[in-house]
């Protein structure tokens, strides 16, 4: 597999297992080459977010080679791992695993469309058409929250199309909700998981940030926010079932920290690319351009951590995308969704590459390693 699954550059930090270690270790990547860099300084991810200077410390802390950093890459698909050689692991752990929805015009126009189809992929093809002459124009530039976007508000009630994802969308409050629990998400290469009521899904490409408890945001990587469109568009009150389910969620392959080349503003600037490759030949290719999120990715974080709510662990926060695939698979009118052993591939040159094949929640490997066990195994390693 070709090494665009890396950035060319930049501090990257993450997690794998390793024969011999009943642990997670955390690893780092210097010239093709994996290092494990677990200390008892900071033997967590999340402990190298709490650092003055994660940057400098994952840089400066020497460790042990695992090998070449292709063949671990390789090692990691779900339907390859031998358990003889390292493999990659989500690159983040004791963090709480937020995400931010409706922040791009695009997907808010379809999260309409989705509450007005109940979700019905049938009918939303017939909706589509005649929401996006109602508000598509009206939506294009309004900043959330302004006294525009309140205008606009007040004109798509009097039409009679007002929606829960329009208040989200460009009303005062970000949409923020839980997509897992620590330690549920999986990395590079990992199985990613469908509930089976659903017959309408879709992936989604995100940048996700890693932030500390003091808010500040230390770097950055790829995440699939796994959708379910059917079962959201039946009921907002759903969105728990829609988001988290076993392995709902993936995060890679590295998280890449903040330094002097790569900031806040690297990931305003980011252009995401996304494949979806089919056993039947299908391919579905879609972007999303960070450059016109709705709100500030440093907004969202505010909105999630503060003196309103803290997260002593920090946390990760998928940004939500633009791209709602509306392509059909099957013919015409039947519009796009996931069949087994699809694999979506994420992408952008800062962060590199993001890869997983769909199956089934419910046979994906089971998730079995919390909390719990990790700082039970970090003190029987004397990391504590």
């Amino acid at each position: 597999m070709p090494n665009t699954i890396l950035p060319s550059s930049g501090v990257l930090v993450g997690r794998a297992k390793i024969p011999g270690h009943a642990t997670p270790r955390i690893v780092s990547v210097r010239d093709g080459v994996v290092f494990d860099i677990t200390a008892k300084a900071a033997p967590t991810v999340r402990d190298i977010a709490e650092l003055d200077n994660p940057a400098s410390y994952v840089a400066g802390t020497a460790g042990t080679k695992l090998g070449d950093v292709d063949a671990i890459i390789e090692n990691s698909w779900a339907e390859k791992y031998d358990p003889a050689f390292p493999a990659l692991l989500s690159p983040i752990d004791l963090q709480a695993v937020k995400a931010s929805g409706v922040t791009f015009v695009a997907s808010l126009l379809e999260r309409v469309i989705e509450e007005q189809a109940k979700g019905d992929k049938a009918k939303a093809d017939s909706l589509r058409d005649d929401v996006l002459k109602l508000i598509g124009a009206d939506l294009s530039k309004i900043v959330p929250g302004s006294p525009a976007a309140m205008q606009v508000k007040e004109a798509l009630i009097a039409r009679g199309v007002w929606s829960q994802y329009l208040e989200v969308g460009i009303g005062p409050d970000a949409e923020i909700f839980t997509k897992g629990q620590p330690m549920s998400t999986v990395g590079f290469g990992a199985d990613v998981g469908l509930h089976p009521i659903s017959s309408w899904n879709n992936p989604e490409p995100e940048i996700v940030l890693v932030v500390s408890s003091a808010g500040r945001i230390v770097g950055a990587t790829l995440g699939n926010d796994v959708n379910l469109r059917d079962v959201e568009g039946r009921s907002a009150l759903l969105l728990g079932k829609a988001k988290d389910n076993n392995a709902s969620g993936s995060v890679g392959p590295f998280v890449r920290l903040f330094d002097g080349d790569f900031t806040i503003e690297t990931v305003r600037a980011a252009e995401l690319s996304m494949r979806v490759e089919g056993e039947d030949g299908f391919v579905l290719d879609g972007h999303s351009s960070m450059a016109k999120i709705s709100r500030t990715p440093e907004s969202l974080v505010e909105a999630t951590i503060g003196r309103h709510h803290q997260y002593p662990d920090g946390l990760v926060l998928y940004l939500g995308t633009m791209f709602a695939p509306v392509k059909d698979r099957d013919g015409p009118g039947k519009g796009f969704t996931h069949k087994m052993n699809d694999v979506v591939s994420i992408s952008t040159p800062s962060l590199g590459t993001l890869s997983n094949r769909v199956r089934l929640s419910t046979e994906c490997a089971p998730w079995t390693y919390g909390a719990s066990h990790l700082l039970r195994d970090l003190a029987k390693a004397d990391l504590l």
